[in-house]
């Protein structure tokens, strides 16, 4: 009797595990999806809490940092018109998720960009927007 209470407890608990880590990878996804929005319509207040100080964003053009790339969507020098989003992927490893996100920007009536982005985030981290 003890060890079928033992086996159905973790049974429970490994059910319990898979649910709340779909769960995480759904939230992140749904972040991320906020996230090209965001962009879109530059919006640089919730980007500044989602983006860490310690940020560095990658680009054909060059390296750089959060402020800077905050001031880049803001001013529109890059503006993300649109991004279709064609596969998201969501790898959890202890308390940190890697977002692996194969887009195309929309970047102007005549460009079209495909990239491949990777995003790195805590997963206990609350200070994102909406959290």
């Amino acid at each position: 009797m003890k060890v079928l209470v033992l086996n159905l407890s973790i049974l429970i608990s490994g059910i319990q595990l898979c649910f709340a880590q779909q769960n995480v990878e759904s939230e992140i996804k749904e972040l991320s999806q906020n996230k090209w929005q965001w962009m879109a319509d530059k919006k640089t207040e919730p980007l500044a809490a989602l983006f860490d100080d310690k940020s560095v964003f990658v680009h054909m053009g060059g390296s750089w940092g959060k402020e800077r790339e905050l001031n880049i969507i803001k001013s529109g020098s890059i503006h993300y018109k649109k991004a279709d989003i064609h596969e998201v992927s969501v790898n959890i490893i202890n308390d940190t998720a890697i977002l692996l996100n194969k887009i195309t920007w929309l970047l102007s009536e005549e460009m079209k960009s495909p990239i491949l982005l990777l995003s790195q985030r805590s997963t206990s981290d609350k200070t994102a927007p909406g959290n």
